[in-house]
């Protein structure tokens, strides 16, 4: 009877629990599954953990530093600034509530926080990236409504803080219907991360990709084109006849949004069209591994954006140097106060 038990149930003491796990699992979080399509090697996730984790500790401190230079300095609390400071809050909550977690589960080599930190994880980074582009798309027609009707002179507050608060809006009204049923958030790459489900062959997926792409991508890209393309054409038509001091000053402040801007979607731009590949491309086209590194490359936007709104400033980057000289003997009474002098010209440029 021993053997005929054992021929039923082989080797019960190694095998029953992970049924149990299983039945279990599936009645907690149904249809759901912490497994990657494709595994990365440990060597893979310890890579991604480097990248992950400088990306979590610089951008959380260079977006640090613009939210101090704001609260220190009033004068750098001008109409078009309120749009730099939103995207930099939106990458430090990045930062923060979504690169902390895909850190965190790379060093465990698995995704440690279920269905619902998936689902938080992927609405968090889908709505705070929206945030920053259509804050992007919003100070790109800024800058063409300032440069080219010129009798604007009076600080207005009115319309970047509508602009800010618009943004937000947008965003989370894209960014919820997949909590809702409309699409969903799942698990992405070699499964330390969540986005919307590229992959799954539904209408109701494709309808709202189709949307998102459109909508969150392709107008507010067309809107910067548009935008950024007219001012471009009435700088060259312009810049050999009118040099003053206030023109240069704007020709300064447009190169640097459109620097901005193309470091933006330089980072996005891959991980759009992977997704867009997976999306409507054969199935397999697209290996989940292969996605990782687009992914990594979005998240570093969070780290582009503050450096080229500080160190675009000469002063501030000469004194930082003179100040990091160690051979040199440097009051730093005298250079902490230099400091603080050219960071106030930072109102001159931005």
């Amino acid at each position: 009877s021993i053997v005929l038990l054992r021929a039923r149930n082989p080797r019960p003491d190694m095998f029953s629990w992970l049924g149990d796990a299983n039945r279990t699992s599936n009645l907690s979080e149904p249809d759901w599954s912490d497994a990657p399509q494709e595994r990365l090697s440990r060597g893979g996730h310890r890579v991604m953990s480097v990248f992950l984790g400088s990306i979590m500790v610089f951008g959380f401190l260079n977006n640090l530093l613009v939210l101090v230079l704001f609260c220190r300095f009033k004068t750098l609390r001008t109409p078009v600034n309120m749009l730099l400071l939103n995207i930099s809050v939106s990458d430090m909550l990045v930062c923060v509530c979504g690169t902390t977690l895909s850190f965190a589960s790379s060093l465990r080599s698995r995704w440690l926080y279920g269905r619902g930190g998936c689902m938080w994880y992927g609405f968090a980074n889908s709505c705070f990236g929206i945030v920053s582009l259509i804050s992007l798309s919003v100070l790109s027609y800024d800058r063409y409504s300032t440069l080219m009707v010129c009798n604007r002179r009076t600080p207005n507050y009115r319309r970047p803080l509508l602009a800010v608060g618009g943004s937000w809006l947008y965003s989370v009204a894209w960014t919820v219907p997949p909590l809702l049923g409309w699409s969903s958030y799942g698990l992405e790459g070699a499964g330390t991360s969540c986005s919307v489900t590229w992959t799954v062959r539904s209408p109701a997926s494709h309808s709202y990709i189709i949307c998102l792409f459109i909508f969150c991508l392709g107008l507010p890209v067309l809107v910067m084109v548009y935008c950024y393309g007219r001012l471009l054409y009435a700088v060259k038509q312009v810049g050999h006849i009118r040099r003053t001091a206030a023109r240069r000053r704007e020709f300064h402040i447009l190169f640097m949004v459109v620097t901005t801007v193309v470091c933006y979607l330089l980072c996005w731009m891959p991980y759009g069209v992977v997704a867009m590949m997976a999306t409507f491309g054969r199935p397999g086209l697209i290996s989940p591994v292969a996605s990782v590194i687009p992914s990594i490359l979005a998240k570093s936007s969070t780290v582009i954006n503050p450096v080229i709104y500080i160190l675009m400033n000469k002063q501030v980057r000469h004194t930082c140097c003179q100040v990091a000289d160690g051979n040199n003997v440097v009051d730093m009474t005298t250079a902490i106060s230099s400091l603080q002098t050219n960071l106030k010209c930072i109102c001159f440029y931005i």
